[in-house]
């Protein structure tokens, strides 16, 4: 067993669990929750440290056991949040006709990072067109240090071409003993002054993250752990401690991204909406091919040169009150039962002859929010969604949100007295105010990301996910899943995150060298962070509007690489799960493809147009892994499998009977390939040179005849 235990810390905003799980077996061995300790002078770091001693203790894990250890932090959202950053000081450079802008450019003043909170910057401007001595640097530094700076941020006019002054002078500030950070480190994208406030924002957290990640990864090693610590970023991947020092705006919004990792690699989704439900408020994002959806980071309403997963978040829960005006519930949150410290009915005892009292769970909020109290107004509960889906019988009977029926049925009816209604209306009306906060977050997600809405489930995780996901689903007419272990998903999620980077360059058209240049500087960076290289995988985009290449890459350390070990369903089961996502029986689903490592299901199906006046034939193709979950969907596609040494006959011959013409030229289908164990996105490219490229880089080290099928998206 040794080093095969897996060990995921998720800090939440109330308490921070942390899970041990079994990387052979892919089970959960250990499971513990600590309080997250936000107020505490070591901040939440103290509270990741407690959850890990108590996790080795309880679940009897030797240190030596432990192969792997990640975790997510709040510490970087909430400094941003509470303004509690140190002020920065601000080196540019520039050259020639230059200079006078760069220096302009890069005076950023008093930085909004959220309402009423700012990060304070002080300026100093040295000419680049002649050579910078140490002296102009420690004289600029100390100069920025009289007047507050506490971190240092090195930013040049294109220094994306040449960074090598960056380098030099962040050196100097380095050898200063101040925490500092380069432009170029950040981003290499030009627009001077977006790139000189992401490094200025990353700089201010440096004192106190560097603070946090010395403490955590020395506790670490006091217990004996020899593992790499690793830090979830925000897009949904980890990286080791020695980049988060470097980079630690990356991890923004790391906690959201845990349960999406968990999604993608616990529960094998390749196509959904994932809900993860808390007790006051709900994280949406998307998922799409097996990979999260990501955009573009604003902090304080400025773009940063940063990408995080898309996630959106409503002000509803598992543990949000219901508000009642005129005699009618007309709304239902944003306070919640820990807002209002109270119980929630379903983990009480009834209330005898229990009526509602109007409340006011802050002293600035409206009195229309509900409580539930006894004739003396001594005991207190709540009705919250959960207490209403378990009414309804949503909760599944194994799931944490799972009641007591009776006090629900106390409290329902005292609510249902109050508005005139019976307690099973009241609590369908309190799941529909609920549903009607989430539906359009879900509607835009599948807008703005081109999801196909045949193929998005909802998947819900958090420990509220029961009382808001199945009515959402109902109402939207759309598959729905509660995450095995919901409640502690996220944790999950960052003990089997992938190790992630991603490279960006504008290169105005891109070569076939250009690109396979940037994806082997993606595949370099996850490789040097402890990436097995036989799992890597990178993805490359082309975005034409901005001429920008972006290369992410992701892979699994090695003891993870021989970890698909689920119990793998039978055919029968397979073609029945097939059948249910393409919504077709059973035999009309044909197995085309039985590899060692994937399985490819296919069902012609007919699609009437233009009110049945056309008829438009599809294939539906879906792809699974040696456990039998579904890695890849598609509603129309064309596929044929080779070898590695005809692949690129394979591939050019999809890529010309399926691609179409349009006012902007030729158009090419999006490729995947299945390759050994890999898939192999490359979609998104631009021309067919391009896909065999890169399909050749990523083929290189695999043996000439080994099977690879090669999958055309259709319209």
């Amino acid at each position: 067993m040794a080093g095969r235990i897996r060990v995921g810390i998720d800090v939440g905003g109330t308490f921070t669990h942390a899970v041990a799980i079994n990387s052979e077996a892919m089970k959960l061995v250990g499971r513990v929750k600590v309080p997250t300790t936000h107020r505490a002078a070591e901040g939440v770091a103290l509270g990741i440290i407690e959850a890990l001693k108590k996790l080795l203790s309880e679940a009897n894990i030797a240190p030596e056991d432990v192969g792997f250890i990640a975790h997510s932090t709040t510490q970087a959202t909430n400094a941003l949040l509470e303004g509690d950053v140190a002020s920065v000081g601000i080196i540019s450079m520039g050259a020639g006709l230059n200079a006078g802008i760069a220096s302009g450019v890069s005076k950023l003043g008093k930085i909004e990072l959220a309402p009423d909170k700012y990060l304070t910057t002080y300026h100093e401007f040295i000419n680049s067109g002649k050579p910078i001595t140490r002296e102009m640097v420690t004289s600029a530094v100390d100069r920025l240090v009289k007047q507050g700076a506490k971190a240092i941020a090195v930013s040049e006019a294109f220094a994306v071409d040449d960074s090598k002054n960056e380098e030099f002078v962040v050196g100097i500030v380095r050898e200063m003993n101040l925490p500092a950070t380069a432009g170029h480190e950040v981003s290499q994208l030009y627009g001077y002054k977006v790139r000189t406030r992401t490094a200025v924002i990353n700089a201010s957290m440096l004192p106190k993250m560097i603070e946090s990640a010395d403490m955590t990864e020395s506790s670490v090693r006091d217990a004996g752990i020899t593992a790499p610590v690793m830090i979830m970023r925000s897009d949904g991947g980890v990286m080791d401690i020695a980049a988060m020092r470097k980079r630690p705006i990356l991890t923004m919004l790391s906690g959201p991204a845990a349960g999406v990792a968990a999604a993608m690699m616990f529960l094998r989704i390749s196509d959904g909406i994932f809900l993860e439900v808390g007790g006051t408020s709900t994280d949406i994002s998307a998922i799409s091919n097996g990979r999260a959806k990501i955009k573009s980071a604003e902090i304080g309403g400025h773009r940063v040169y940063m990408r995080t997963l898309d996630v959106r978040t409503v002000g509803v829960a598992g543990g949000s009150l219901p508000r009642v005006k005129d005699g009618k519930l007309f709304d239902i949150g944003p306070r919640s039962a820990h807002i209002a410290g109270l119980h929630y009915s379903s983990f009480e005892e009834p209330i005898p002859n229990a009526t509602v009292k109007l409340i006011k769970p802050m002293a600035d909020d409206p009195d229309d929010y509900v409580m539930i109290q006894d004739a003396t107004g001594e005991r207190k509960q709540c009705v919250t969604p959960t207490c209403a889906s378990n009414l309804l019988n949503l909760v599944p009977e194994d799931n944490c949100a799972k009641g007591n029926l009776a006090s629900v049925q106390s409290a329902m009816a005292a609510l249902a007295a109050h508005v005139n209604s019976q307690p099973s209306e009241a609590a369908t009306d309190m799941l529909r105010l609920a549903a009607r906060k989430c539906i359009p977050v879900v509607q835009a997600l599948i807008k703005d990301h081109k999801l196909d809405p045949d193929l998005v489930n909802l998947i819900g995780g958090g420990g509220g996910a029961a009382a808001i996901v199945p009515f959402v689903a109902q109402e939207m007419n759309l598959r729905f899943q509660i995450a095995e272990h919901a409640d502690v998903i996220s944790a999950i999620g960052v003990g089997l995150a992938l190790i992630r980077e991603t490279i960006e360059r504008q290169v105005v058209n891109p070569t076939d060298d250009d690109i396979l240049r940037i994806r082997q500087e993606a595949h370099a960076s996850v490789e040097k962070m402890g990436a097995d290289p036989a799992s890597i995988e990178v993805h490359i985009e082309i975005d034409t509007r901005t001429s920008v290449v972006r290369a992410t890459a992701c892979g699994a350390t090695s003891m993870t690489k021989d970890s698909e070990v689920k119990q793998a369903s039978n055919s029968e089961e397979r073609k029945v799960l097939v059948a249910e996502s393409m919504r077709v029986t059973a035999e009309q689903v044909k197995l085309d493809f039985d590899g060692k490592f994937f399985q490819v299901y296919s069902s012609d199906k007919v699609e009437s147009r233009l009110m049945g006046l056309f008829k438009h034939h599809l294939r539906c193709v879906r792809v699974l892994d040696q456990a039998g979950g579904i890695r890849l969907q598609f509603r129309n596609a064309a596929f044929r499998d080779c070898t590695v040494d005809a692949a690129d006959r394979t591939i050019g011959s999809l890529i010309e009977e399926f691609s179409e013409w349009g006012d902007a030229g030729k158009v090419i289908p999006d490729m995947v390939l299945l390759a050994g164990a890999k898939i192999i996105d490359l979609s998104g490219l631009l021309d067919s040179t391009q896909v065999l490229a890169l399909a050749r880089a990523e083929m290189e080290s695999m043996p000439r005849d080994a099977q690879v099928v090669a999958i055309a998206r259709l319209n």
